[in-house]
């Protein structure tokens, strides 16, 4: 596949089609709405929001008057997604909004952005507000590597299988929780990955913005005592490197030569392959370990 590039002013754009701009909206200040945002919104034709109700309030704040207002949300992308491309590709810009925050981030605004861009249709980031790295940058973890993974699978099995899949090599991780899952969730790290510092970050940029740091017992014990308000951001200590490295480079030492080159083949490794990285493991040569397979 051939790489492509695009212009960053739809007006540039010769074949008479518009374009679609991710516009971030503010996560509780309104204040953190942007000169440039507001701007965008009054001149698209055609604005799609997650919650048309939370939006209008918005726009109405900053005296925008919407010419068309869509809802585009998780249980209706699939016939608004193709109605919103249709009018862009006739000739008008459309903007893209979530309730709060960066659009396409953990909502359904990612399958519109594929939609048009597999339509070759410009799409432009307004940037702004973001709840995820506002949480990091005040946690006082570190900021050099992080993962954001938003929202955890409900069932713990899921959850769990993508805990610890995790490597320490993510960094610092970032979550998404609601108030009446947040203690469950916290439950399932705690579990997966052992007594980190966490920092509970809720109500950001408002009026009675908290953090509350410790170690996942001592948070989940601080819930215990004051009932979860509003949406949560987590930020998990990461992972020891030293620690990880050590466990994999133990982890075949209980395994027979047989077991260890026969896990790699049920990997999808063909047995050459396997043999080799057997013998990696175990720092001998690959003749080594197909002589102790004889």
């Amino acid at each position: 596949m051939s790489a492509t590039s695009q212009s960053s002013f739809a007006a540039s754009r010769t074949d008479g089609s518009g374009a679609l701009y991710l516009v971030a909206t503010p996560i509780g200040n309104l204040e953190d709405m942007t000169y440039r945002a507001i701007r965008i919104l009054r001149e698209c034709h055609i604005i799609a929001a997650e919650d048309t109700r939370q939006t209008r309030k918005l726009l109405t704040h900053f005296d925008i008057q919407p010419q068309q207002l869509f809802s585009y949300h998780e249980h209706n992308k699939a016939a608004s997604g193709p109605e919103i491309i249709r009018y862009i590709i006739e000739g008008k810009n459309a903007a893209i909004v979530s309730d709060a925050g960066l659009p396409a981030i953990s909502d359904p605004g990612s399958d519109l952005v594929r939609l048009a861009l597999a339509k070759g249709i410009a799409v432009i980031p307004i940037p702004g507000a973001n709840a995820a790295l506002s949480a990091l940058i005040a946690s006082g973890l570190s900021t050099e590597r992080f993962t954001f993974i938003g929202f955890l699978p409900r069932e713990k099995k899921d959850a769990m299988e993508l805990l610890h899949e995790l490597p320490a090599s993510a960094g610092s991780l970032l979550f998404y929780e609601s108030p009446h899952r947040i203690k469950k969730t916290l439950s399932f790290m705690y579990e997966a990955l052992g007594e980190r510092q966490v920092v509970l970050a809720r109500e950001l940029t408002k009026r009675y913005e908290e953090f509350v740091r410790g170690t996942l017992p001592e948070c989940m014990e601080w819930l215990d005592e004051h009932p979860p308000l509003g949406e949560y951001c987590i930020v998990v200590e990461g992972g020891n490197l030293e620690d990880e490295q050590r466990e994999r480079d133990a982890w075949w030492q209980q395994l027979s030569i047989e077991d260890h080159v026969a896990h790699y083949e049920s990997r999808g490794e063909t047995r050459k392959d396997a043999m080799k990285k057997a013998a990696a493991d175990r720092g001998v040569s690959k003749r080594d370990i197909y002589n102790a397979l004889l």
